[in-house]
């Protein structure tokens, strides 16, 4: 396994754990985090924000966890399927009644120093919108 790869996999081992120390600590500080089909947060701080705003909205847990890495040192993707439950009604999303759902989901990564230095998520909001609506 890469270094690039050992650094992924932690990461999604500290979220599944909901260990959001570990979680942080796998950050550097200026750490940019691309929301998919939203904004660039940037800061260790406002990723932490966005954990718990996260943790207070959705239940989730992610499988099947394939990480992809290539010659770069610094590069490395994963795919993943989310299997969740909506929690809480986030701010311009339906309204939540424990809705469950399971959506395919990709995220990019860019390390430095052997932490996440960007991480880019993506996933089909339509398809979700669709599991939780009905």
């Amino acid at each position: 396994m890469s270094d690039a790869a050992a650094v992924i996999a932690a990461y999604y081992a500290a979220f599944n754990a909901g260990d959001k120390a570990a979680f942080l600590d796998l950050l550097t500080e200026d750490v940019a985090h691309d929301i998919n089909q939203g904004e660039r947060q940037t800061g260790k701080a406002a990723f932490g924000r966005f954990v718990d705003h996260m943790t207070r909205c959705y239940r989730e847990r992610l499988e099947d966890i394939v990480i992809l890495t290539g010659p770069a040192p610094d590069r490395g993707a994963a795919e993943f399927t989310v299997v969740g439950e909506y929690l809480a009604t986030d701010e311009g999303l339906p309204e939540a009644r424990g809705q469950t759902y399971v959506l395919p989901a990709g995220a990019f990564f860019t390390l430095r120093d052997g932490r996440v230095a960007r991480i880019s998520n993506y996933y089909n909001l339509q398809d979700w919108l669709a599991q939780v609506a009905g």
